[in-house]
């Protein structure tokens, strides 16, 4: 398993992206924006209920192939081109990590306190993605390491073994330091744009990122945006061990 599938075009997917692309555009209107000028984070920017659906159409769960969980407000992940700029919100080095590592990361592990320690807060059972307008291939796709959660999750049930108490108090700063760096060395970079009616499904301990806006790519005015969701476990200790 490389830890991501296609999921190809389907009626019901189109019919919702649709739908969530009317009420994006207007809610990113008011985002702040960083990376000068070029992303707009959205996050819980989507008005979905909790059952996904947006303004009467249905979320395609069947056409997705997963089964209906109680969904957060979707991220509505806004790229313009030029993606990146530097900025005076992150560091050179930040900077540089993002133009050519593709700001690569794992989803739910966040930098806690000033000292910017990683820690699992976010344990999600799935990452999906689902492109809202059409653009060139080379408008900042998404960008996976095949095959990367399967170095994730040794490298996180190493750090966690014999740890009692709250997995999300641990702190795994130099394990996942080391076994990204692992993954960059061993798995392969692929880039996965995609296009209204299609999503993307990412395992949760997958590395990925967004790659660098490529020279002449088109989107929309409102930038090449794509619905993410990525619905809670009940623990940390569920987010390592299931499959």
């Amino acid at each position: 398993m490389v830890g991501w599938r296609r999921i190809g075009f389907d009626p019901a997917i189109a019919t919702w992206a649709a739908a969530a692309r009317r009420a994006a555009v207007p809610a990113l209107g008011g985002e702040v924006l960083r990376c000068g000028g070029t992303w707009a984070v959205g996050l819980d920017l989507l008005a979905n209920g909790p059952d996904g659906a947006v303004a009467g159409a249905a979320f395609p769960w069947q056409a997705v192939g997963l089964q209906p969980v109680p969904l957060h407000p979707g991220q509505l992940s806004a790229v313009y081109p030029g993606y990146p700029q530097p900025s005076p919100d992150e560091t050179e080095a930040a900077y540089r990590f993002r133009l050519n590592r593709d700001s690569a990361h794992l989803d739910g592990l966040l930098a806690v306190g000033p000292e910017k320690r990683r820690m699992v807060k976010e344990p999600h059972a799935w990452i999906l993605g689902l492109p809202l307008n059409e653009c060139s291939a080379g408008a900042s796709p998404l960008v996976v390491w095949e095959g990367s959660h399967r170095i994730i999750r040794a490298a996180l049930e190493k750090r966690f073994a014999g740890q009692a108490g709250d997995w999300s108090e641990v702190d795994l700063t130099e394990a996942y330091t080391a076994a990204r760096a692992e993954v960059f060395k061993t798995c392969l970079r692929r880039e996965l744009p995609g296009r209204p009616g299609e999503a993307v499904w990412l395992h949760r301990l997958l590395i990925h990122g967004v790659a660098p806006w490529q020279a002449g790519a088109e989107a929309p005015a409102e930038g090449r945006v794509v619905a993410y969701f990525r619905p809670l476990l009940a623990s940390v200790r569920d987010w390592v061990s299931l499959p």
